[in-house]
């Protein structure tokens, strides 16, 4: 029963070490030979599965080649964890089951462009277009960012919803993914424009179907933050959301005073550095890659210095680690006694650039080479391939942009013994924010509010108590003074501690839980496919378990 499920296992990991032996030249001839067996190239989650390893090893791989090259590899694993646990009839039923859901989630359910006219400040009517794509309704509503970019087209917002799926299913926050997207360069726009094109934007996603609190939610992305957050819930709640009392609910990102919550603007940057703090901490990988636990003392290069990267930069300094290197698409710096972000972050606000930043000396030297213990890129995608990727000597690279190398720079970094902490885990800050906030929106309550004065009260007692017991016991004045650490936390947890916390735990649980299949499925660094793994398996055990409607 378990042959050709081990075949098909190793099928990628030889493939991937084809390539790093015979070069790129020989991959289309290592592809056809490892996919020339009946029982491999017939299974049903991946039917064409020699074109799309194919395209996902190629020189230049569109988004989607790559997101289906990490799928298709880790689906025999997947189908093994999910045997442990369904069960629906013989092994045979339940195995084709699981083929049919792994086929099921592969492709994106539903599809929207929209093309529209907006009147320009100068009397210009220009066509607007726009995408909408939700991946999986396995858990409603679908939730996914709102970015702008010129760059962006249908099968770009498929990925990136794919994306978002396998994000959510992972850390067990119950969205389906999703994504959308605007065709335009935000810079380009007055504000005016800008709110006429969301707006708008808004209205026709109501219009079809795409937004609302219980079936698809928005958030912010590349080149969108709080106040195209604060438009589009404001447009839904005075449209097809009048009547609804949870109209805020249908966008995450928003202000505090539109219903926001606490820490959303930093939690990517936080999500990524607790992500990674948890990496540092485990002596397997840290012994794999040559470097002692912790992360005190790591050197660390930084591309991107947006809202991610800043926050980012914050967390490690905090932590004790050294920002030595950022890159930005005018300018790079370095500084090898480290860079302080808030002086760096203080001094773009001022100029509009890293360009002659006192705290740094400029560099024309590209940063992704220079030795370093943590790179981290959080600009674009496909910045690592397999033209550069022997040049790359950092020990550790924490993806902080979607698909940030290619697969087969991936399989041959994986070689170097270098550790790739993946998007899909690193995304797990902003996404798990964002469960809180539209929680909040939902209960119509900051969380904390209705135990603050009683937690305080409580606390009081109980020192009153102690005070009293130990004086009638002693016969003498005794009196119990908190300490200040106990005093500021005597009102109980507030929103910010409650989003900490929640935060904290759900990245603990979820590092852990890659940890550990990584070590059962033997993967050594490849954490990549170990996410893959789990979040397929969530998903597929939910379609399986529920069923499917009408079919």
């Amino acid at each position: 029963k378990q042959w050709y499920q081990r075949r098909v296992r190793g099928l990628c990991l030889r493939l991937g070490r084809s390539v790093v032996r015979n070069g790129l030249l020989n991959c289309s001839k290592a592809v056809s030979q490892l996919t020339a067996d009946k029982e491999v190239v017939g299974l049903g989650w991946a039917s064409d599965l020699e074109n799309e390893m194919r395209a996902g090893l190629s020189e230049k791989p569109a988004l989607t080649d790559i997101v289906n090259y990490y799928f298709n590899k880790a689906a025999p694993a997947c189908e093994e964890e999910c045997l442990k646990t369904i069960r629906k009839g013989s092994y045979e039923k339940s195995l084709q089951l699981i083929r049919g859901t792994l086929g099921v989630i592969k492709p994106c359910n539903d599809v929207l462009e929209i093309s529209f006219p907006i009147r320009r400040e100068n009397g210009d009517i220009e066509t607007i277009t726009g995408f909408r794509s939700q991946h999986s309704h396995h858990r409603t509503p679908t939730k996914g960012g709102l970015r702008f970019s010129e760059d962006i087209d249908r099968e770009t917002i498929n990925s990136l919803a794919k994306i978002n799926s396998f994000t959510s299913a992972l850390i067990d926050v119950p969205f389906g993914g999703a994504k959308a997207g605007i065709r335009i360069n935000p810079e380009k726009y007055t504000t005016r424009e800008l709110e006429k094109i969301v707006r708008r934007f808004t209205v026709e996603l109501a219009k079809k179907g795409f937004i609302g609190p219980g079936i698809d939610v928005l958030g912010p992305d590349l080149g969108t933050g709080e106040q195209e957050m604060n438009w589009i819930a404001d447009t839904y709640r005075n449209t097809l959301g009048s009547q609804d009392l949870n109209s805020y609910a249908c966008v995450t990102g928003k202000s505090r005073a539109m219903g926001g919550i606490h820490g959303r603007d930093r939690s990517a940057g936080k999500g990524l550095f607790l992500t990674c703090s948890q990496f540092l901490e485990d002596a397997d990988f840290m012994k794999a890659v040559r470097l002692i636990p912790g992360a005190f003392g790591k050197k660390v290069i930084i591309q991107g210095f947006g809202n991610l990267g800043y926050h980012t930069s914050r967390y490690f300094t905090r932590g004790g680690a050294k920002v030595v290197g950022v890159m930005e698409k005018d300018c790079s710096i370095y500084n090898a006694d480290g860079i302080d972000p808030d002086a760096l972050e203080a001094w773009i606000t001022e100029t509009g650039s890293v360009a002659g930043f006192p705290g740094a000396q400029e560099t024309d030297k590209n940063l992704l080479h220079e030795p370093c213990d943590i790179l981290i890129p959080c600009a674009v995608e496909k910045v690592i391939t397999c033209d550069n990727v022997n040049d790359i000597k950092a020990k550790i690279v924490v993806e902080g942009a979607n698909c940030t190398m290619t697969p087969m720079a991936y399989e041959m970094i994986l070689k170097k013994n270098v550790l790739v902490i993946p998007d899909i885990l690193n995304n797990s800050g902003s996404v798990c924010t964002s469960y809180f906030e539209w929680l909040k929106n939902m209960k119509h309550v900051s969380f904390g509010r209705l135990t603050f004065r009683y937690t305080k009260e409580a606390n009081k007692h109980l020192l009153n108590s102690v005070q009293t017991s130990i004086e009638t016991l002693f016969d003498t004045d005794c009196p119990i003074v908190p300490t200040p650490e106990f005093e500021a936390n005597m009102s109980g947890a507030s929103e910010k501690d409650f989003v900490n916390s929640g935060l904290s735990y759900t990245i603990e649980g979820t590092v852990d839980s890659v940890s550990k299949l990584c070590k059962q499925h033997e993967l050594g660094l490849d954490v990549r496919q170990a996410c893959y793994i789990i979040a397929m398996s969530k998903i597929v055990t939910i379609y399986s378990t529920a069923g499917y409607t009408f079919t």
